[in-house]
């Protein structure tokens, strides 16, 4: 919506204020993230510890923007079937954890998320990776190739 060459100055200013609107969103998000991050992990190494029965670790929390929804990745020290187990046997006592997470925050948020847990394979991946530079590595010693030429 040009006129003469410019942007007309209602359409300029609403992008700006949805723009800042879409910052201030983000921000907000990736702090709440943050602070679920924070209390689940503790509250997963402390009062839900013996639920697991393994050891994990909280790496990532991802929000919904309308914050309703928590995205939790949980890197889990096991074999394949050790991982599923723990993360279905979390999904069982998710309400009492987000109780005890209502608790904990009620005074920052109005309303607590509902918690989605998952197992994060981005450690298994990065291993995977490095195994496989590693044979790389050993076959280009292992024979020398004309291709530097």
């Amino acid at each position: 919506m040009r006129e003469s060459g410019l942007l007309l100055p209602g359409v300029h200013s609403l992008f700006l204020l949805f723009h800042h609107s879409l910052q201030i969103v983000s921000i907000r998000t990736e702090k709440v993230a943050r602070m679920i991050q924070r209390e689940i992990a503790d509250l997963l190494q402390n009062q839900f510890a013996a639920v697991a029965e393994v050891f994990l670790t909280v790496t990532d929390v991802r929000m919904t923007p309308d914050l309703s929804i928590a995205y939790i990745n949980l890197s889990v020290l096991g074999t394949d079937a050790e991982k599923q187990e723990a993360i279905q046997r979390l999904d069982t006592v998710k309400v009492a954890i987000r109780k005890a997470l209502a608790s904990r925050i009620r005074h920052q948020m109005r309303h607590i998320p509902n918690l989605k847990f998952f197992s994060d394979e981005a450690q298994e991946q990065v291993a995977k990776m490095e195994d496989l530079f590693a044979q790389i590595r050993k076959e280009r010693e292992e024979n020398p190739s004309t291709d530097e030429q």
